[in-house]
């Protein structure tokens, strides 16, 4: 049920509780009868109820102090023309309900069969059978009015039972059809609206929505009743917002509005229909609308005069200059990585013994310095020497080259083979080893 009774926890005594109930019916059809026997009620209990020439079922939605609100609400009278709740319904009602219901689909069938041969206007949308199976009701909708008394006549003789004619409008059709909106959930019109009111098109002009007639309009083919929720908090934001009827007149050229927020109270103008877009507050624009009545024209849309304009920027560009200022001091300039050479690859071999003075001569071309040329400074250049190492061979580019250098070895720096790893005995168990092997001798 799409009613909730938000004052069932509250202890309203028995005696002086509120005897009308809100019946619901087909379509979210509701009408509202008196408990007169005081029946033990809950919210979605079948009911029977009184209607002209005979009876009819259908479900409690509400009861208790919210119906007298809702009644107040719609302004109805608790007066006698209010009818009755009978009892609630039996197994017996339901069956009668239940084949009753079943006629509905084929009777709507067959009705806009005959109302297409006899070619009226009007579109039948529901069809509605009391639960006694004595009454049908015909909702169609028109736009203009129609004479259905011959029809009224063919539907009787046709399906041997009282005939009663409603128009509706189109809202009211899509209400009792039902459906599911735009925003994911019920049609409003099928749930909990009940009077509805006109919209129109200036609704969404103050809400600056796009004036396309498939977006605004709902599946009953009008616009949508939601445009009206929300145009009071619209209209009371808008009373901030001045008008703009024409082009601003400045210096810089004639800018015109072209978007405005309501909600920031900001809004975006563009000089002489350019693509870029300056966005000021409102209190501004009625600045410059006061300044263009005057007869003077500001500098832009910023400020009034070019010299405000000059402070700005001369003011921006100090401090930048300070945030420079600011970090080049800071700055710490990080050394690169110095690029390895092939030779570093090697394994190098500590030499812990004093230097040997090696022969005077000439240098052997592979052991030449290789100096930095002053054009390309970042290339080939030596790692520096590391701490406590001395007499260091230096890194060999080439490998070819190395090969052909006569080098003297020293036997210090000679690798030592690593010993077999066969187990001996100690001095001390020789002679024990021995006695053994004559024994064994022997």
């Amino acid at each position: 049920m799409n009613s909730f009774d938000w004052l069932t926890h509250m202890g309203i005594p028995t005696i002086d509780k509120f005897d009308i109930v809100e019946i619901k019916f087909k379509g979210g059809r509701k009408e509202y009868y008196r408990n007169i026997d005081r029946i033990s009620l809950t919210t979605g209990d079948p009911v029977v109820v009184d209607v002209p020439n005979g009876h009819h079922i259908g479900y409690v939605s509400l009861q208790g102090e919210l119906v007298r609100l809702q009644m107040q609400k719609r302004k109805i009278k608790d007066d006698d023309n209010i009818l009755r709740i009978y009892r609630v319904a039996t197994q017996k009602d339901l069956e009668k309900w239940e084949e009753a219901k079943n006629r509905e689909i084929p009777t709507l069938y067959r009705a806009k069969q005959i109302i297409d041969e006899m070619k009226m206007d009007m579109k039948l949308s529901d069809v509605e059978f009391q639960s006694d199976n004595s009454k049908a009701t015909f909702y169609y909708s028109a736009d203009d009015r129609v004479d259905f008394r011959e029809l009224i006549k063919s539907l009787a003789s046709e399906f041997k039972i009282r005939v009663e004619m409603r128009q509706i409008s189109l809202r009211q059709e899509a209400g009792r059809l039902g459906g599911i909106g735009v925003c994911g959930r019920e049609l409003c019109c099928s749930t909990w609206i009940y009077d509805f009111k006109s919209v129109n098109t200036s609704a969404a002009r103050y809400q600056n929505l796009s004036l396309n007639p498939t977006k605004l309009s709902g599946q009953c083919g009008r616009l949508k009743c939601c445009l009206n929720y929300e145009l009071d908090t619209y209209m009371a934001a808008l009373s901030d917002i001045p008008e703009v009827d024409k082009p601003l007149q400045t210096e810089a050229g004639s800018a015109k509005l072209q978007k405005t927020d309501i909600f920031r109270k900001l809004m975006w103008f563009s000089y002489n229909n350019d693509n870029n877009w300056h966005s000021i507050t409102c209190e501004r624009v009625s600045e410059i609308l006061e300044l263009n009545s005057k007869g003077v024209i500001p500098y832009d849309l910023k400020t009034n005069h070019g010299k405000e304009q000059e402070d700005l920027i001369s003011k921006s560009n100090m401090e930048l200059d300070a945030l420079d200022k600011k970090f080049s001091k800071n700055k710490k300039t990080k050394k690169k990585k110095k690029p390895r050479n092939q030779g570093e690859n090697q394994v190098m071999v500590k030499d812990t013994s004093a230097p040997e003075a090696r022969p005077a001569g000439p240098k052997p071309e592979g052991r030449r310095p290789n100096r930095q040329s002053p054009e390309k400074p970042n290339q080939n250049r030596q790692n520096p020497p590391r701490k406590n190492v001395e007499n260091r061979p230096k890194p060999i580019e080439n490998q070819e080259k190395a090969a052909a250098i006569p080098r003297e070895i020293n036997p210090d720096q000679v690798p030592k083979k690593k010993k077999n790893n066969k187990r001996r005995f100690n001095n001390r168990n020789k002679g024990e080893q021995n006695k053994g092997d004559q024994n064994s001798g022997q």
